[in-house]
């Protein structure tokens, strides 16, 4: 049971922050933090901004754990941990959400900077400010709550940014649970707000296996005048592109807790070969993005992709490599009845008046990795899914309301 009295006191101070809220929203927006895989720099400098904010708030135990990376300026890739301590140490709930975040994409589809906030309609406009730093900058203020009301919560809050999020985990939740085994515990209910709709009805507690393929096509470059003297690799790679649409007709089985419920099967990046129109191309890469029933075995479904390249290598007399490059089983889901479900069923029920049920979903988060650890992990949130969009927005309302279900959660006992 959560204490009515005291949750009325804490939402009140959180609607308190609304302005402050948005600020934070603009200066994190402010400092990109994309990782070197998708040409950035990291999330150093949003990480070193993040540590004084959370001083400056009242926030006293902060940790940060450095996963080394090479590739970035700085060296390391910040993992950012703090903790309030509750009259319950021995549980904690968590609110785990990451610092970096995607390239806007195409500069010309955004109706202005992507690293500018715009506050209209009763939304802020910027590339991250749905995905991940609605949750992140919720989270961040329901603790605040409790700290400026002089309130100790039931259970201690533990608040996680990781980074990494967007590429592979490598160097953020998965360096956590590799390197500091002690930081959760299996009985600690731990929520990842990076999935929801806009009912926030939706509380996600199984994922699809993931399969990333690139696709390398080799033939013979030639003149575009004279295509009979060359092997043309982009015209063989558009045909393996069709034919691979027939995976969704082999592996057709449907599971109702998945949204969609089936495998998917969707061609992605496109590179760029010969840079001018009238030269045949004799190299063409392009990629495959499939997300898969945990029904299926990963081999089954090589082995039908391998036999789909073949016959197109043999009607064009070109060769072509199909390279791994992300390969992750779905673990075995959260139960419906996990604590952490219970939980924010009832925290939801109690802020919005909806009642959330348990989903599957295809795409992945960061979800996937504790529940491989047994951790009993959910996610959810309440938003509009503008996310990796131009013009992504974040509705303030619910940046605002999120913290109250933290908030809620930090309540139960």
């Amino acid at each position: 049971m959560v204490d009515k009295t005291i949750l009325k006191r804490i939402s009140k101070r959180i609607d308190s922050y609304r302005g402050d809220m948005i600020e934070l929203q603009t200066a994190l927006t402010a400092i990109p933090a994309i990782g070197p895989e998708n040409d950035g720099d990291g999330e150093y400098k949003k990480a070193r901004f993040l540590v004084d904010y959370l001083r400056l708030k009242g926030f006293k135990d902060i940790k940060e754990y450095n996963a080394p990376d090479d590739m970035v300026s700085a060296g390391v890739r910040p993992n950012i941990i703090t903790t309030l301590p509750g009259e319950k140490p021995e549980r904690t709930v968590w609110i785990l959400t990451h610092t970096d975040i995607v390239p806007p994409g195409e500069m010309n589809l955004w109706d202005h900077d992507p690293y500018e906030t715009v506050v209209r309609d009763g939304k802020i406009f910027g590339r991250g400010t749905e995905d991940n730093q609605q949750e992140l900058v919720a989270s961040i203020f329901a603790a605040k709550a409790f700290i400026d009301e002089g309130i100790r919560p039931v259970s201690t809050i533990g608040l996680a940014f990781v980074a990494d999020e967007e590429t592979s985990s490598m160097k953020g939740l998965v360096y956590l649970l590799e390197n500091k085994k002690n930081l959760f515990k299996k009985d600690d209910i731990i929520v990842v707000p990076d999935f929801g709709n806009p009912e926030g009805s939706m509380i996600e507690i199984a994922e699809k296996s993931i399969l990333w393929l690139r696709f390398k096509t080799l033939g013979v470059q030639c003149h575009g005048s004279t295509p009979e003297k060359g092997k043309n690799a982009f015209l063989a790679a558009s045909h393996l592109v069709v034919r691979l649409n027939d995976l969704y007709k082999v592996f057709d089985a449907s599971e109702a807790i998945y949204e969609p419920p089936v495998s998917t099967f969707a061609p992605t990046k496109k590179e760029a070969n010969v840079p001018n129109v009238n030269t045949i191309p004799g190299e063409d890469v392009f990629y495959l993005d499939c997300r898969i029933l945990p029904s299926y075995d990963f081999d089954l479904i090589l082995s039908e992709i391998l036999k789909m390249t073949k016959e197109v290598e043999e009607r064009f007399d070109v060769s072509i490599e199909c390279e791994k490059i992300q390969e992750v089983a779905a673990p075995a889901p959260t139960s419906g009845n996990a604590p952490v479900v219970s939980a924010l069923k009832h925290a939801v029920q109690d802020i919005y008046g909806v009642t959330a049920t348990p989903v599957g979903i295809g795409g992945g988060t960061v979800a996937a990795h504790l529940r491989k650890e047994g951790y009993p992990a959910a996610a959810w949130s309440k938003i509009d899914k503008t996310m990796h969009q131009p013009n992504e927005y974040c509705v303030i309302a619910n940046m605002v309301e999120s913290a109250k279900v933290y908030s809620h959660l930090f309540l139960q006992g």
